[in-house]
């Protein structure tokens, strides 16, 4: 298990094509949105990621949608690091990385329910997060059939 060897820091511009590689195969895939270079690039300050032997391996961003509400998005492995405790530590530094910014809740959009439970999240109607959709779910082709759960985690 690789798990003990992985650290997560805060993405940078060197990042970008690793995680542009990350991002694209889970889009393809209909389960993640897709992000462009340029994207990625204006948005990198909000990008983590995990690294073992010096090799990016996942990534995880977190997306302010309000005053006190932020999504965790774009959380990912490369191919054959998924399930061995790496989501949990992108996902504990994601959370402490809110917690330092005063939020005091973060949502996920998400088809891996069980792996957000076991990290503190509940199950919650995604009506309750209107920032949500005004902000990505209107230019989403699953816009009017999404199959995505929505969980929250709060912090206060």
């Amino acid at each position: 298990m690789v798990n003990s060897t992985v650290t997560v820091r805060k993405a940078s511009s060197d990042d970008i094509e690793k995680l542009y590689d990350i991002i694209q195969g889970y889009a393809k895939q209909g389960i993640m949105l897709p992000r462009t270079r340029n994207m990625l690039q204006e948005h990198i300050e909000t990008f983590v990621v995990a690294e073992h032997d010096n090799l990016l391996i996942g990534c995880g961003s977190l997306t302010r949608l309000g005053p006190d509400l932020v999504e965790i998005r774009s959380l990912g492995m490369t191919p054959g690091y998924k399930g061995q405790g790496i989501g949990g530590k992108l996902v504990n530094f994601l959370v402490e990385e809110a917690r330092s910014q005063g939020i005091i809740k973060v949502m996920a959009l998400t088809y891996e329910v069980a792996f957000f439970q076991k990290n503190g999240f509940t199950v919650v109607p995604k009506e309750i997060f209107p920032e949500k959709v005004w902000k990505d779910c209107m230019h989403c082709k699953k816009q009017y059939c999404c199959d995505e759960i929505a969980v929250l985690k709060r912090l206060d």
